[in-house]
This record gives structure tokens, C-alpha cells and sequence, in this order.
């Protein structure tokens, strides 16, 4: 009795799997990987499954019939209209790259607060990046008045209230740059507050002809190198958050990223070259390799130390690596790494000004990494000055030529009032968007000469 029922059982199961469309010969291949949505899982299931149901009814071959018959009734020189190609960037003369340098000094000058530093928190939005109080701030303010008075410097404006103005931001920079600390145990902006506080004391460093107080510029140069050497992360480089591993460490243990750390040992660089500055070389040498392990074949970069396990996702590849590969590949060959070589500069060089479309599509979008590849709108200016950081590192014969189309896109995004800016960062994004553009141009102008 019960082998008949096992048998019917049995019968009754073949039945139904005759009945059910044959199974998709790309189903394997077809099959959600973990990292697609389950919209995407969705999508693929159901695309073989209908191929499926259509192969075996014949209506595929039958729909393929009436596009051929369509084709063919449409009349033999018809062509599809291609979308307009963009119009080419006017030539920039070295008149409007003078002019659209001072348009920009003149907002720095507009827009600096008394004490002598640029930005605040003010202005807002529904979504605004975290900034523990006090030290967020006090981080993205160092942070964008060093690139504002190192951009106030390099456009070597001669007016006297231009040198008045940097005169303020100097007097601020050695007061409040020494106080800056790591923001809470979970955030280290202070990084970026330490590495482009080094690049302005740099240029004061050069301006200054009183040889006792470039020696206290070097000082401070030397002091904020050791300060960021404390929050070098355990894994080797540094970042800007300290989360994810649900650990609460003293030196971070969290997100170290390749353009945080290229930024860091940029800016020492040339703090050791103009000021001569004592770097740490064990901590180089460990930060250096972080950037190495999260470089891949290409020379993409990975966004974070974390992400070279999966270094093909969009944010990891080529286009979403942009502004990272600039800075990335100016560091190691400036420390002397020769795989770094020219044919490798001149390729990404390239490459940005040939996609930089990638990146400005992201350009003012007010959520964080939600253009295309994750881009980000604060990726924008920063791959611009470090494209700048890259290429004058090529034989000099290829600068200018680099420099006009260079000058053209940053001269086409300039603001009415000025400024340039990429993300809506509280009140922060205008002084430090000008700095990283004023910088780029005044290499762009004597790349031109």
C-alpha cells in the first residue's frame, strides 16, 4: 500500500514538472551575487524565466519576425538621430585666466570672517554631513581656510588688500591651528585640518622674509606633522571616520582611505621640501604601503582600505577613481616609487580630462555619492587641484597643453560671484571649492607661459 502511494506520488510530481517551463540554460549565470539588489535578483530571475516560456512557445521567433518585417518597411536611408555632440570649450587667454582669478580672490576677500579664517556652520540643509560638536567644525574650518589662504597666495595678487587679508589668515593659522585635535573617537577630520594647515604655513614659509619668524613657521609646520602622526590608523594611512569595526581605540582602527592618506603625505612632502620638516619614515613607509595595497592593476584606487576586497565595484573602478588616482599616483611617485612612471601620469592625465564628465555629474548634487560610481560632489575640485599635483610631475614640454584644457573646465564652472564650489557643505564649500580652484589655475597660468 504504501509503495502505490509512493508511486502516485511520484507520478503526480512528474506531472507537474512537465508542466512548468524548462529551466533557463542561464540560470547559473543569471543567479543574484551578493552584492546586487534584490531589484536587480528580481529582474535577472524573471528575464530568464520568460526567455524561457518564450523559447518553448515560439513567440520569440515570432517576435523576431515582426522587427525584421518592420525593419525592412522603413526606408533604406533612414538613420536613427544621434544626440548633439557637446560644444568644445572656448580656448582660455591668458586675459580671462587673470581675470577669473581675481573674480575668485575677490570673493575670498568678501568672504572672510573677521577672526581671519573662512566658512562657519551655517547654511543647513535636510541631509548635512555628521560634525560632532565642537571639533567637526572646528576640523572642516581649518580644513577650508588653508586651502583658501593657500589659493589667496598662489593667484600672487599684489593689491594691498589682498596681502592684508592673508596677513589676517596668517595671524589665525598660528593661533588656532595648534588646538586642533581628533573630533571624537569616531571621526578624525582634524586630518585634513592638519594636512592643508601644512600647505598654507608652507606658502607663509616662502612669502616670509624675516628669518625669525619663518623659523616659527617651520615650528608649526613640524608640530602639525607630529600631530597627525598621532592618528595615523593601525592598518597604516589615515582617514576621516573612525567606525565599523565597533571598536572605541585610541590610535584609529576604523576607515583608513587612499586619498586621505595621499592627501596627508602630500602635504608633508612639501613641508619637508620647503621647510625641511622631520617626517617619521616608519610611519611613511606603512602609510605608503596602504595606498599600495589599495591600488589595483589599472590604478584605480580603492575608496577605503576596506574596499580592496571588492575593488570592481563602480565606486572602485577607473571612472569613480578619478580624483582618488591623481593624488594617489602623484604620492607614491613623489616618494619614490617607480612604478609610477610617465606613461602611467600621462594616461590618467588623460583620462580625467577626457571623463571629467564623471565627475561633474556629480558636481553640486547635495546627497553624498549618489551620482554615477558613488561619485560624490566634493570628489570634484579635489580631483582638480590633484590633477595639477600629478602633472606637474610629466616633462614640462606637455604643461601647457595640459594647463589650456585644464584652465577651460575650471574657468566654465566658475559662479557669479566668483567662487567655485562642488557640495553643499554647511558654509564651507565656497572658500574651500576657491582655494583648490585658485591653486589649479595659478599652475595652469604658469604652465602657460
Amino acid at each position: 500500500m504504501n509503495r502505490q502511494k509512493t508511486a502516485a506520488l511520484q507520478d503526480r510530481r512528474q506531472k507537474i514538472e512537465d508542466r512548468r517551463p524548462l529551466r533557463c540554460q542561464t540560470e547559473d549565470r543569471c543567479a543574484p551575487r551578493q552584492e546586487q539588489s534584490r531589484w536587480a535578483e528580481h529582474n535577472a530571475s524573471s528575464s530568464c524565466l520568460l526567455s524561457s516560456v518564450w523559447q518553448r512557445s515560439g513567440l520569440l521567433s515570432l517576435l523576431w519576425s515582426c522587427i525584421l518585417c518592420l525593419a525592412a518597411a522603413a526606408e533604406p536611408n533612414e538613420k536613427p538621430a544621434l544626440p548633439p555632440a557637446a560644444a568644445p570649450l572656448p580656448e582660455v587667454t591668458r586675459e580671462a585666466l587673470d581675470a577669473a582669478i581675481r573674480r575668485g580672490v575677490d570673493f575670498l576677500l568678501a568672504d572672510q570672517n573677521k577672526n581671519g579664517s573662512w566658512g562657519d556652520a551655517t547654511q543647513t540643509k535636510d541631509l548635512n554631513i555628521y560634525a560632532p560638536l565642537p571639533g567637526g567644525h572646528q576640523a572642516f574650518r581649518a580644513g577650508a581656510s588653508g586651502l583658501a589662504l593657500s589659493g589667496l597666495v598662489d593667484a600672487a595678487d599684489t593689491r594691498p588688500e589682498v596681502s592684508a587679508a592673508i596677513d589676517k589668515a596668517a595671524a589665525w593659522t598660528a593661533a588656532e591651528l595648534p588646538k586642533l585635535r581628533r573630533t571624537s573617537q569616531d571621526c578624525t577630520y582634524n586630518c585634513w585640518g592638519h594636512a592643508y594647515g601644512m600647505r598654507a604655513i608652507s606658502r607663509l614659509y616662502q612669502r616670509e622674509t624675516d628669518p625669525a619668524k619663518k623659523s616659527e613657521w617651520a615650528r608649526l609646520a613640524q608640530q602639525q606633522v607630529d600631530f597627525v602622526n598621532r592618528y595615523e590608523d593601525v592598518n597604516g594611512g589615515w582617514g576621516y571616520l573612525d567606525i565599523f569595526d565597533g571598536l572605541t581605540t585610541k590610535k584609529p582602527s576604523g576607515l583608513p582611505t587612499s586619498f586621505t592618506t595621499a592627501t596627508v603625505l602630500l602635504a608633508m612632502a612639501e613641508a619637508r621640501s620647503t621647510m625641511g620638516v622631520t617626517l617619521d619614515e616608519k610611519i611613511v613607509k606603512h602609510s605608503l604601503a596602504s595606498i599600495n595595497y589599495q591600488r589595483t592593476p589599472d590604478f584605480s584606487y580603492t575608496y577605503s582600505f576596506q574596499h580592496r576586497y571588492r575593488p570592481r565595484l563602480d565606486i572602485n573602478r577607473p571612472a569613480g577613481s578619478l580624483g582618488r588616482s591623481q593624488a594617489c599616483n602623484a604620492t607614491l611617485r613623489v616618494f619614490g616609487n617607480p612604478i609610477i612612471t610617465d606613461q602611467v601620469l600621462t594616461e590618467w592625465a588623460d583620462r580625467f580630462l577626457a571623463r571629467e564628465g564623471f565627475l561633474s555629474n556629480g558636481r553640486k548634487r547635495p546627497v553624498p555619492h549618489e551620482a554615477p560610481f558613488h561619485i560624490a560632489g566634493y570628489f570634484y575640485y579635489y580631483g582638480i587641484y590633484y590633477f595639477t599635483e600629478s602633472a606637474r610631475l610629466l616633462p614640462k614640454a606637455s604643461h601647457a597643453a595640459y594647463a589650456k584644457r585644464l584652465a577651460a573646465i575650471i574657468l566654465s564652472h566658475q559662479e557669479k560671484d566668483g567662487s567655485w564650489w562642488d557640495y553643499p557643505l554647511y558654509n564651507y564649500h565656497r572658500p574651500y571649492g576657491t582655494g583648490y580652484a585658485l591653486m589649479a589655475l595659478a599652475w595652469c597660468r604658469d604652465a602657460m607661459k
